[in-house]
């Protein structure tokens, strides 16, 4: 099916092709307060399509940043997981780039200061682009992270380098999928990069994403889906180069990008290979997001199967995650309270509120002990192992966890 009136993000190509509809559904992160009944929720349409010239996966919907991203749930540091990740690349790149007391490094997209306390901590100044004004305040007082509630733009890279110079290190993680205005946002990573710095990216990788089933990474936050070939072509044809590579298992499967000034460092093999990698499986052919999409509505069939027949067993079945991606998979397969009994989630701002269109309650994750569900449907499959860990009790009082993906499967000691 081809949407001709969609034009790509990237390339600015006319006429896209849709891959999987996943409906009209609520934003992922609208969790809704105790007075849900009363409140109707705006849904959007839900669909990935294909760029066949850029090779970008995205969605043919744009909702405003302005109502996704001024007031967050979301905050980074409530995962040791994603603490220990940042905390190990910071010392990467202090390394690298000899970073020291003179060295300026920007993260875009900030959140808590998940990232730039530990370069603070080494004594490294440092700024925070987080448009969240909720988190944007948590980072200054809590962590004294000096941070900017803008968004990214050439514009606000441009009043900032004149007022503060460029910057050594840039930092945008997980951020990239969520912005309207790909080339604007590149153009600002330009006008702001020093002459020999670096900007680190990390993006889910849309190869994991088909391979492993992500489906329920798709929600209206994250417009595209990034393969090397995309982001390739978008960044050359700004004058910036991806100078490495690497891919590393956080998020159910991440690219990291080290991107330079056109020039002013070669690419290593890690580039090259991947880039042919992608062509081998197919990166821009439309029968390769075609499985994918058979596969996702296999996965809804299969899981909905298991829960009737615990339901039918009379199993009590509870969740944990009241993260977007368990949003999307609630919402699509029609999984509500008929099923779940309520959510757990670790973040304390989550907690009281409601998943949104299915309307269950989030509580705090002590509740899998004071009330023992038979078991737990494990929406944050990409934490599996922090979260098995952490509820090592409720498994040994019996417990069994359900991992969705790739497909079904009990966790149980």
């Amino acid at each position: 099916m081809i949407v001709s009136d969609t034009v790509c993000r990237a390339c600015g190509r006319r006429g896209l092709d849709i891959v999987l509809s996943l409906g009209q559904t609520p934003l992922a992160n609208s969790l809704l307060d105790e007075q849900y009944p009363e409140t109707p929720e705006a849904e959007f349409p839900l669909e990935l399509a294909l760029c066949t010239n850029c090779s970008l996966a995205q969605l043919t919907e744009t909702v405003s940043p302005e109502t996704m991203f001024r007031d967050y749930f979301y905050f980074s540091s409530f995962s040791e997981t994603m603490l220990q990740h940042s905390s190990n690349l910071v010392d990467k790149v202090i390394d690298q780039q000899n970073l020291n007391s003179d060295s300026f490094v920007v993260e875009i997209a900030s959140n808590d200061g998940y990232l730039l306390q530990y370069y603070q901590k080494a004594g490294i100044p440092v700024l925070g682009f987080e448009p969240a004004l909720n988190i944007a305040q948590y980072a200054r007082d809590e962590r004294s992270i000096p941070t900017v509630t803008e968004f990214f733009t050439d514009k606000a890279a441009c009043s900032l380098k004149s007022e503060r110079g460029g910057a050594d290190v840039i930092h945008a993680h997980n951020v990239l999928a969520h912005v309207p205005d790909l080339n604007g946002f590149v153009n600002g990573l330009k006008i702001l990069l020093n002459d020999d710095g670096v900007v680190v990216i990390e993006v889910p990788y849309v190869k994991d994403l088909l391979d492993k089933c992500e489906f329920d990474t798709i929600y209206h936050e994250h417009l595209c889906y990034f393969s090397l070939t995309a982001l390739n072509t978008l960044f050359k044809q700004w004058g910036l180069d991806v100078v490495q590579i690497e891919r590393v298992a956080i998020h159910g499967g991440t690219l990291r990008l080290f991107i330079a000034h056109t020039g002013s460092e070669k690419s290593d093999e890690s580039v090259s290979a991947l880039l042919m990698e992608e062509q081998l499986w197919g990166v821009n052919q439309l029968s390769v997001y075609n499985n994918f999409a058979g596969r996702v509505e296999l996965l809804k069939k299969e899981l909905l199967v298991r829960l009737n027949l615990l339901k039918e067993e009379g199993k009590s079945i509870a969740a944990y995650g009241a993260a977007a991606k368990g949003s999307t998979l609630l919402n699509y397969f029609g999984i509500g309270r008929e099923y779940i009994d309520f959510v757990v989630d670790r973040n304390i701002h989550k907690q009281g509120h409601y998943m949104p269109g299915v309307h269950i309650p989030i509580k705090s994750p002590i509740s899998l002990i004071d009330e023992m569900p038979d078991y737990v449907l494990l929406l944050t499959w990409n934490f599996v192992d922090e979260i098995i860990a952490q509820q090592k009790e409720y498994l040994e009082r019996g417990g069994r966890f359900i991992i969705p993906i790739p497909e079904p499967r009990i966790v149980q000691l």
